[in-house]
């Protein structure tokens, strides 16, 4: 059964052109949680918080993956996308050998979600660009007495997630918990587990779930237990175990690679 291995408090943090956030985890936990390199979560009723968004920036050798609960979020890519992220949707994008985006949060009476940063192995760090754009009708539901499970990427007891075939072979749910209930999953015990609280009370093997979120211990099955009723964001992936070369937007496996990628973006070949 797996257990709390640590807790994630999560520090204030300004991103973007001044996007107020809370930085759950970042740079300096790679190697604990491999292959997730940073998740940011944000919750404001104030557009001053959020209003100046994500203007144009770069990404090489990894995903990103941002799931809206409440808010509208436009964006756009070098790929010729854009759109607007909705309330339940999901903005999958691999940024492979490099692309250029932004997202710029729309005026509402509340924003929430989250933006994960997904490593690509070695292999895969110049694959082709891609984006997927998943709204809330294409979200996979399973719904018993006990929890209720949004699948995104993965399946849950039948529910398969609209995301497939992807690199590092994820998974994604969202998950409310009734109250004097529990969510229980058995899965592979190498994979790597991250939970992050959205709301109420969550017990996982006798413990409560303090600040932002956890990372558990490996394991074969997950059951985490709430009295009043909770709900939780839940990913896993197989980790990596390669070198991690980081700096801003760019995550490759050296720093010979990271150089070459900041002098593409300077001489303006960054975009293949």
């Amino acid at each position: 059964m797996r257990k709390i291995k640590k807790h994630y408090m999560g520090r204030l943090a300004k991103e973007g052109a001044g996007v107020k956030l809370i930085r759950v985890f970042g740079f300096y936990d790679v190697e604990r949680l491999d292959p997730f390199l940073l998740l940011d979560y944000f919750d404001s009723n104030n557009p001053e918080d959020y209003r100046r968004g994500f203007p144009w920036h770069p990404h090489r050798g990894i995903e990103t993956i941002t799931y809206l609960i409440h808010g509208r979020i436009n964006h756009g890519d070098s790929l010729g996308n854009s759109g607007v992220i909705e309330p339940l949707g999901c903005q999958w994008m691999t940024a492979g050998r490099g692309i250029l985006h932004q997202e710029m949060p729309q005026k509402t009476p509340r924003i929430l979600g989250c933006q994960l940063w997904l490593n690509l192995p070695k292999v895969h760090k110049f694959a082709e660009p891609a984006y997927r754009e998943i709204t809330e009708k294409d979200l996979a539901i399973y719904e018993d007495e006990h929890v209720h499970v949004k699948v995104i990427c993965g399946a849950y007891r039948g529910a398969k997630g609209p995301v497939q075939g992807t690199y590092v072979e994820p998974t994604y749910f969202d998950v409310t918990i009734f109250p004097g209930h529990v969510f229980s999953w058995e899965i592979e015990k190498t994979k790597q587990c991250f939970v992050l609280k959205i709301e109420g009370d969550l017990l996982i093997e006798g413990e409560f779930i303090e600040g932002r979120g956890v990372l558990l211990t490996k394991g074969e099955e997950i059951r985490i237990e709430s009295q009043q009723g909770g709900r939780f964001l839940i990913i896993t992936g197989a980790p990596l175990e390669e070198p991690v070369a980081w700096q801003g937007p760019i995550v490759m496996n050296t720093q010979k690679e990271l150089e070459e990628a900041y002098h593409e973006l300077e001489e303006g070949t960054f975009i293949r």
